[in-house]
């Protein structure tokens, strides 16, 4: 096999593609004492953008509540191109819902710590993410709604 046929994986570029942070209560959020409880939503999705090219999208979208009030919104649209090349088609989706966001994820929790931390709260740290168990649950589901 030549280094041209053989199977490649290559990050082209990593990006935030959306960002946005809302502290609907503020300036009276400041002055609650107790700890938020924090809420967090993944998604993923892929776009094939050029012959070899993907597009793949990790969104992060954390809450925090204090009771029924909403202490703050973060929602990270974490971006990355990446070159597949040679590689089996039933090998592409599982390196799209898998490979990829384990790639983009830390730069999406960083993200969501400094906004969190520039809006004036304590830093949010996102503890780590299967996803090769989300994609799992995903591929269940999608057998089960077919069925």
């Amino acid at each position: 096999m030549t280094e041209q046929e053989a199977p490649s994986f290559a990050i082209e570029k990593l990006y935030i593609k959306d960002l946005s942070l809302e502290v609907p209560n503020a300036p009276a959020i400041y002055l609650e004492r107790e700890t938020p409880e924090i809420g967090l939503q993944l998604q993923t999705g892929a776009l094939k953008v050029g012959d070899d090219i993907f597009e793949v999208t990790l969104t992060a979208t954390v809450t925090a509540k204090i009771g029924e009030k909403n202490v703050f919104l973060v929602e990270v649209g974490q971006s990355g191109l990446f070159r597949i090349r040679n590689v089996p088609e039933e090998n592409i989706e599982p390196l799209l819902a898998i490979a990829c966001p384990n790639i983009l994820f830390p730069y999406a929790r960083e993200a969501v710590s400094q906004s969190v931390t520039r809006a004036g709260f304590a830093p949010v740290v996102l503890q780590p993410v299967n996803f090769e168990a989300m994609y799992a649950a995903r591929a269940e589901q999608e057998q089960t709604a077919n069925a």
